[in-house]
């Protein structure tokens, strides 16, 4: 349904809607150049304090009431802290955290397979499969015993990361 442009005199049709009042749940229905005049001219805040306005906001932003001023006081002063304290202390926010370290077995372990300290369970079995099948004494081509001594050092290094990564 086309309605006629709410302007007073308009006989243009009424293609945008533009909000009565703040609870937006009237529209008027005008024409484009009266829609831009009164959307130029209107102000969603009009007659409301600034704190009224600013509990409007917060209330709308974040879904609750503003805060009890002394909390809100009391988080800026915090966070002005916070950026004194990374703007002038640029070292100590640069550092990483430490990092977890690997006992010297596992490290060791880890070496056998070729891997970093930041490999995962799966990626450790599925080299100790490849390893196992190139390396096992049966299906060698190679030297029997050089094998073995190779298949049994990759099998101690993986026993010792199942045991690290608390598999049974």
């Amino acid at each position: 349904m086309i309605k006629k442009c709410d302007h007073p005199g308009c006989t243009k049709a009424g293609t945008c809607r533009a909000p009565k009042s703040r609870d937006l749940r009237e529209y008027w229905w005008f024409c484009r150049e009266h829609a831009a005049e009164y959307n130029k001219n209107w102000n969603y805040y009009a007659g409301m304090t600034p704190e009224e306005v600013e509990e409007d906001w917060e209330r709308q932003t974040f879904g609750a009431p503003l805060r009890d001023k002394n909390q809100v006081e009391s988080d800026q002063r915090d966070y002005i802290k916070f950026l004194n304290d990374f703007i002038s202390g640029r070292d100590t926010f640069d550092k990483a955290p430490p990092r977890p370290r690997a006992s010297s077995r596992v490290t060791t372990a880890l070496a056998v397979f070729g891997l970093p300290i930041t490999a995962s369970w799966r990626e450790i079995s599925a080299k100790y499969r490849a390893l196992a099948k190139r390396h096992h004494p049966d299906t060698t081509t190679g030297d029997k015993d050089a094998a073995a001594k190779q298949f049994t050092k990759i099998t101690d290094a993986y026993n010792v990361l199942k045991k690290h990564f608390g598999k049974k």
